[in-house]
């Protein structure tokens, strides 16, 4: 038996031995090969369909250029793949420059290998893609175009589409109008940072999104101002959205919350009744949660307090009349004036033990109750029924009692002094207007005497000129009769003595 297996043994090293040295013969003269090809420098790196590779143009003709790749050939890129490429690029193209080329066929029927720079820097760019999709990375690019859904920003070759979804609220903020060219229009060539969130080489799909970009951004801005800021800080921020519970303010470019409760001291159902988006608003921090990474903020809190303005008129211990709203198993709610109420807690109702607070007041009860406690800060006012008689306050109701008698006490002289000042300020007036009156009544007298002494003057001179215009007409008279006199008397002998010359001279004639 053991001469069997010796024997077996001796037979298996003997074929191991016979494999060992045909495997050795073969190589051998492999080897051979390879060194020989490598001494006569025929060692050539053939190229594989779809790779990509660095070649260097050797020259640029109109039907195509020729790029070395390290084959014994050269590879041919077709001159009208130069249309597809963006001018800056194909600006740059010229002899001995290296440029990636993709390798379509490795060897054609002219042998000859077809090569294709266009396909090249697009698969650059597809995979930059991919990387920025692994690793949620940042690319920034320009705004090139839009369509009625969103907004076309390239990456190399390749054209990216930012949906409106993804575009950032602020610049949403900016555009407006009913159709795309009034919405995105004025948005051709402005920078933007981008994320890739898809891409699909098959279907050349390539989408990105402004709002992961910014959301990176915020998230990098939030670990630094988390670090900056403290509680009780003031910041001046802006409404990026609004929601059910609130609102979030950006501030330094990172998002705070504003709490619905922390808007406005009013009550309010949605924020977008106090707030909208692209406000801007004083905020006061109010948490901070680093580990969380959330900011808590308030507006309401910098804003004056309406409720302790209604509540100034109010002491504790105080007397008030009160109106039952409603009960509840813990007590009863009464307002106090228009807008303001207080809880008369159950065991406030009572000096002995009440199960319900019906068994006390009903709702509409007008009553007296006692302020007891005035909690500003949470907005409360504690009443009581029981002791609006409480000997403990006896001493408190009577000054306070006295100081009202006071009071109206003061009131009334205020308001009897009124009515003496304003006694004598009429009877100043009255005595005013009748010296007045007296001194337009003198006036008025001096007025008529000195017309008077006027009018007679006037008329005894007007009874010199008419005796003086009498005299003048009499001694007028006079003359013109004395005038007429002497004419009558000296007329016939100044007649005679003309007839008798006139004779004269009529005898001379016929002479």
């Amino acid at each position: 038996m053991d001469q069997n297996n010796a024997r077996l043994g001796q037979e298996a090293s003997a074929e191991t031995n016979k494999t060992e040295e045909s495997q050795a013969q073969s190589a051998e003269p492999q080897a051979s090969m390879e060194s020989l090809l490598q001494e006569e420098g025929l060692g050539i790196d053939f190229p594989q369909q779809g790779e990509i590779r660095r070649g260097i143009i050797a020259s640029i003709g109109e039907s195509e250029i020729l790029v070395s790749i390290g084959t014994k050939s050269e590879g041919v890129i077709p001159a009208r793949e130069l249309d597809q490429v963006d001018p800056e690029t194909r600006a740059t193209l010229m002899v001995g420059k290296e440029i990636p080329v993709y390798v379509i066929n490795p060897e054609d029927p002219n042998g000859s290998v077809q090569l294709s720079m266009v396909r090249a820097l697009e698969e650059t760019d597809w995979q930059l893609a991919e990387s920025l999709l692994a690793s949620a990375g940042t690319y920034q690019g320009k705004v090139i175009g839009f369509n009625k859904g969103g907004l076309i920003v390239p990456m190399g070759q390749l054209r990216g589409f930012v949906p409106a979804s993804q575009v950032s609220v602020l610049r949403r903020m900016d555009s407006s109008g009913n159709t795309p060219e009034q919405r995105w229009g004025t948005m051709i060539n402005d920078p933007i940072n981008v994320t890739v969130i898809e891409v699909d080489r098959e279907r050349r799909r390539l989408i990105m999104s402004e709002r992961a970009a910014l959301q990176e951004t915020r998230e990098t801005l939030k670990e630094r101002l988390l670090d900056e800021l403290a509680e009780g800080d003031i910041r001046v921020g802006r409404v990026t959205s609004l929601a059910d519970f609130g609102a979030f303010v950006n501030i330094d470019g990172a998002d705070g919350l504003v709490h619905l409760s922390e808007i406005s001291w009013e009550r309010i159902e949605h924020p977008r009744e106090a707030l909208k988006v692209g406000q801007e608003v004083r905020v006061k921090v109010i948490g901070i949660d680093r580990e969380r990474k959330r900011i808590g903020l308030s507006i309401r809190q910098l804003q004056e307090d309406p409720w302790v303005k209604k509540v100034q008129h109010l002491n504790e211990g105080q007397l008030v009349e009160g109106k039952i709203t409603h009960l509840t198993k813990f007590g009863a709610f009464a307002r106090l004036g228009e807008d303001m109420e207080g809880l008369i807690h159950i065991s406030e109702l009572s000096e002995q033990r009440v199960n319900h607070p019906k068994e006390v007041v009903h709702e509409g009860d007008v009553i007296t109750l006692r302020v007891i406690k005035i909690e500003p800060e949470r907005h409360r006012i504690a009443l009581s029924l029981r002791k609006v008689d409480s000997p403990a306050y006896a001493d408190l109701d009577w000054k306070t009692t006295l100081a009202e008698v006071v009071e109206e006490a003061h009131e009334v002289e205020e308001a009897h002094e009124v009515k003496e000042t304003q006694g004598v300020e009429e009877t100043q007036d009255v005595e005013e207007t009748q010296d007045v009156e007296d001194t337009q009544d003198v006036e008025d007298t001096q007025d008529v005497e000195d017309t008077q002494d006027v009018e007679d003057t006037q008329d005894v001179e007007d009874t010199q000129d008419v005796e003086e215009t009498q005299d003048v007409e009499e001694t007028q008279d006079v003359e013109s009769e004395s005038s007429v006199g002497d004419l009558e008397k000296g007329l016939p002998g100044d007649l005679e003595n003309q007839a008798a010359k006139e004779e004269s001279s009529q005898l001379s004639t016929e002479i």
